[in-house]
């Protein structure tokens, strides 16, 4: 054992904080570079800027959170030590201001920032300013990122370095003359790709060469909008291939190990959902060639710290080439934590402060199986559209040994429009990789939320898929399995749910003293007498686009009822509502069936959860409220999909359009919206609305006539 593990167990042993062991380090070892870090800066915000100060006061680290005006109350901003204000919420004017974070570094001290993932993490310049401030940037070299975060340059290192590469153009010449030109001589499909892109923002496809020319326009923009560049890269698409990385760590002293692949494959918008570790049905040959792959693409750039090598993989053959290194720690890390018994971000620190790596390659050892779900905001059946606002219930998982659920929001809390609307992730660790999926789904359906509609549904269904428990895992696996991902809605509600939701509605609301509801003939007490012994009522619900009516009428005992649901025969049920931490319970005997479900009434909404998710069933509105409702729905006119940010109107009045036409474009979590015409028409008129305006979903921007 190294005099520097030593040390480490001793101080570890001793507790003593962790600026005390680089001191001691210091003066035991004079010509290593060592670096008092005892409070570090966090440059992020939600479950990242968490995760690191979890890891950071673990080690006797003092943290400093920054925050925008949309953050004041925010999760991070609570947990850190020191919390400082550094503008509106805009990113632009705040995560990304990288003047005023550094002047927040030197106010408070910080010998170190850690940049967690996105914003400034890949950012050169930002890394160039820390060092000249003499502030340590928790990451790689300034050079390493610049190479690697040009992706024409990263592919002739790693050609040079013999990783495979994926043919295409990476050259300078940017006029749309070039890249057409180039397009054609790679052929179709082709992948174009945000030079400095990263996180599925300035990426599309062009299928044929009469798609080219429109989605290099957009995808330039996005680019710009996202990293303030709008140079483009050329790739051949390959079709359907596996996504799968590589975890890879080095030190200042010339080592570089990996910590196995990740699967990342299951994407939606290019942007992952859910990963694993390892691989499903790689062999080990595959996996040590892909491991020792990235341990050279680390070394060419000099590398130092945490980074993430990825591959695309040939489905059948297992053949690899080389995408692109993330010169950060990735959304997903947590997985790799798992299976390997590791805290990347305390290798982090260390490595920062100029210590080795803690192991070498043949100490790493891969146990198990973990699964990572990414718990997002967002419409899964409207394109998994981003959705914003307030989370009036969040429920999440009991942490356990083996279950971790990484989050920086809290119910209450807004999901801003003006970030990324992840809610939380979820990690499963199990003995194997069935046993990993089980646990994952039984934990998701633990989740109760509502507020804002969120892709748990769809990733219980996801994990449960036949082909995915299988591991025919691949980038197209989504519209693959369209069918079985996103069933009809009626064959999602059974009579068994509606009558749950209704005695659900009923008994809550005999419990509300602010309900309107005229019924008073079921009570929430167990034993209450009722006298309206023949007393009966039809709830109307509605399920997505499907009216449902429940007829319930009790019997003379407490807590009986004969239910039906639309035309079918009265069944005998019992029910009662029970409040518990997390939340209420509905426990109701349907026939011979009893239940034990999740219950939850916001606003119109009624909620059921259980072992399939969550259902919400709607109740019919004032009728005030309804005639409003469909004398705007009845109106010709272009509305936005999802909260965001009005980026540019596309038409003039009067102009005549056809059907897909696009009309505007909307930008939210960073992620371009193009609006298209819903017919052929005339533009009768455009909201009073400028470039740069908040516009909310369902907000009408466009109105449309038909042609005179």
């Amino acid at each position: 054992m190294s005099y520097l593990n030593k040390l480490n167990r001793i101080c570890s042993t001793l507790n003593l904080p962790y600026s005390v062991r680089f001191n001691h380090a210091k003066q035991l070892k004079s010509d290593i570079q060592w670096r008092h870090i005892d409070k570090v800066l966090i440059a992020n915000r939600g479950e990242i800027a968490c995760r690191v100060m979890r890891t950071a006061k673990k080690l006797g680290i003092r943290t400093v959170a920054v925050y925008s005006d949309a953050d004041k109350h925010a999760m991070h901003v609570e947990m850190a030590d020191e919390a400082y204000h550094i503008g509106p919420a805009p990113s632009s004017q705040s995560y990304l201001n990288a003047a005023k974070i550094l002047e927040v570094a030197k106010k408070s001290n910080s010998q170190a920032i850690h940049p967690g993932y996105g914003f400034l993490s890949e950012n050169v310049e930002f890394c160039e300013k820390c060092a000249n401030e003499n502030v340590i940037f928790i990451g790689p070299p300034t050079s390493a990122i610049r190479d690697m975060g040009i992706k024409s340059t990263s592919k002739a290192i790693m050609s040079s370095a013999g990783v495979p590469i994926v043919k295409g153009y990476h050259g300078e010449d940017q006029s749309i003359e070039r890249l057409q030109a180039e397009a054609k001589k790679i052929g179709f499909p082709l992948m174009i790709k945000a030079v400095r892109g990263g996180g599925g923002k300035g990426m599309r496809i062009a299928m044929t060469e009469s798609d080219f020319l429109p989605q290099l326009e957009s995808a330039k923009r996005e680019s710009l909008k996202s990293f303030g560049d709008d140079n483009m890269l050329l790739e051949q698409y390959i079709t359907d291939p596996r996504h799968v990385e590589v975890q890879v760590f080095a030190d200042m002293h010339g080592n570089a190990v990996h910590l196995f692949e990740r699967d990342c494959s299951v994407q939606r918008r290019h942007q992952k959902i859910i990963e694993e570790a390892p691989a499903p049905g790689i062999s080990e040959e595959t996996r040590k060639a892909l491991g020792e792959a990235a341990v050279r693409a680390a070394k060419a750039v000099g590398y130092v710290g945490a980074g993430t090598v990825e591959f695309i993989l040939h489905r059948v053959t297992h053949d690899f080439h080389f995408m692109e290194m993330n010169t950060r720690l990735q959304v997903e890390h947590p997985i790799t934590e798992m299976i390997t018994g590791t805290d990347l971000v305390e290798w982090q620190l260390r490595i920062a402060a100029g210590e080795p790596l803690p192991v070498t390659q043949e100490d790493i050892v891969r146990r198990g199986h973990a699964v990572e779900c990414r718990i997002y905001a967002e419409e899964p059946r409207a394109g998994f559209l981003p959705r914003a606002g307030t989370l009036h219930r969040l429920t999440q998982p009991t942490p356990e040994e083996n279950v971790r659920v990484e989050t920086g929001v809290r119910e209450g809390q807004e999901v801003s429009v003006h970030y990324d609307p992840m809610i939380a992730k979820l990690v499963v660790w199990g003995r194997d990789r069935n046993e990993a999926l089980l646990k994952t789904r039984r934990k998701l359906s633990e989740y109760q939320v509502a507020g804002l509609e969120t892709n748990v549904n769809f990733l219980l269904r996801l994990s449960g898929a036949s082909a995915f428990v299988a591991g025919d895992v691949h980038t197209a696996f989504i519209p693959q399995h369209d069918a079985e991902l996103f069933p009809p809605a009626d064959a999602q509600l059974s009579d068994e749910r509606a009558i749950q939701a209704a005695l659900g509605h009923l008994i809550k609301s005999q419990s509300d003293v602010s309900s309107n509801d005229s019924w008073k003939g079921i009570s929430v007490t167990p034993n209450a007498w009722r006298p309206n012994y023949n007393l009966q009522k039809t709830v109307n619900l509605k399920f997505d686009e499907n009216d449902i009516n429940v007829t319930v009428k009790y019997e003379s005992a407490p807590n009986t009822y004969l239910v039906k649901v639309n035309d079918g025969e009265f069944i005998p049920a019992e029910a009662r509502v029970q409040t518990t931490e997390q939340g209420l319970r509905l426990i109701a005997k349907i026939g011979d069936k009893t239940s034990n479900v999740g219950l939850l009434t916001h606003e119109s909404e009624v909620h059921v959860y259980d072992e399939n998710g969550q259902t919400v069933v709607t109740l019919p509105r004032p009728k005030y409220q309804a005639l409003a409702a469909d004398a705007t729905a009845s109106a010709d006119s272009a509305c936005s999909p999802t909260p965001g940010v009005l980026e540019r109107v596309l038409v003039n009045k009067g102009d005549k359009v056809v059907k897909g036409q696009p009309l505007f474009v909307v930008i939210a979590m960073k992620m371009e919206y193009v609006v298209r015409s819903p017919r052929d028409g005339v533009v009768a008129d455009i909201v009073s609305l400028q470039q740069g305006d908040a516009v909310g979903k369902g907000a009408q921007v466009v109105l449309l006539q038909g042609e005179n």
